[in-house]
């Protein structure tokens, strides 16, 4: 099997590392994993693509490269011109330093690199560790994340892969905990944490000028039962499929007789 792997942390983040060891273990000893990751922490970015800039990509060993783009820049990198001619049979995503369930999904760049990977064609799965006082601290807080093959061997064997215009892709979190204490596996839809904003707060700089950092809120909240969020807090794995098409389908028939 021939892996892709890209994250958005950067192509030196330790979950990156974490992740290259699954796919190797994934791949087999016939297989091939490259890897084409952003050159710099490229969090929040979704599914941004370097659009009215070119990017430069280098090449750091063997199957290993650097873009300065987004995650699907990255991606677009590797199917039409890292690997051009040689495509991947599977591409993962990951695995993020903090989780990227609920609405967290919207913004994050790891979920775009997958979803660039579905909308062009190709398997691909998300992968994030959710960070929280069980595991923050740990001298591996990837620990569960790194115990992650039977997850990804579940979804290849199992899951249900199509071939729609906008394509199935899966997004997994890893709950906030050690390894030995994650309970399995579940299937979750994507949840929103009520209440729980991202907001930005203002500050002055020496110069004069106005600069505003974002924050993020309480990643803690759970949210409905059944969701991805809620699923992690409960040391469960949550497996969530996703697709690109945001068409909002529970609306669309009563629009259609409003609206004629």
């Amino acid at each position: 099997m021939r892996i892709l792997i890209t994250n958005d942390d950067g192509i030196n983040a330790p979950g990156l590392k974490v992740l290259e060891t699954l796919a190797e273990d994934l791949a087999g000893p016939t297989g091939e994993v490259w890897i084409v990751a952003p050159a710099f922490e490229q969090s929040g970015v979704s599914h941004c693509i370097s659009y009215t800039h070119p990017t430069m990509i280098s090449e750091f060993g063997p199957r290993r490269f650097a873009a300065e783009g987004s995650p699907a820049d990255c991606v677009l990198a590797a199917i039409y011109d890292v690997m051009k001619g040689n495509p991947p049979d599977l591409i993962l995503s990951g695995v993020n330093r903090g989780n990227n369930a609920a609405e967290n999904v919207l913004y994050s760049g790891t979920v775009g690199g997958a979803m660039e990977g579905a909308l062009q064609g190709f398997r691909s799965i998300a992968m994030s560790q959710f960070y929280g006082l069980r595991n923050a601290k740990l001298a591996n807080p990837f620990a569960a994340a790194a115990a992650g093959g039977a997850v990804l061997r579940r979804l290849l064997d199992d899951a249900f892969w199509d071939d729609e215009d906008y394509r199935l892709f899966y997004n997994i979190n890893f709950p906030p905990v050690p390894a030995e204490d994650v309970k399995g596996m579940r299937l979750t839809r994507q949840g929103m944490r009520r209440g729980v904003h991202h907001r930005v707060e203002a500050q002055d700089a020496p110069t004069g000028r106005r600069f505003m950092w974002v924050r993020a809120g309480d990643q803690q909240v759970r949210t409905a039962e059944g969701t991805d969020a809620a699923a992690n807090l409960d040391d469960y794995v949550s497996i969530t499929p996703l697709r690109a098409d945001l068409t909002a389908h529970d609306a669309f028939d009563r629009l259609s007789d409003r609206l004629g």
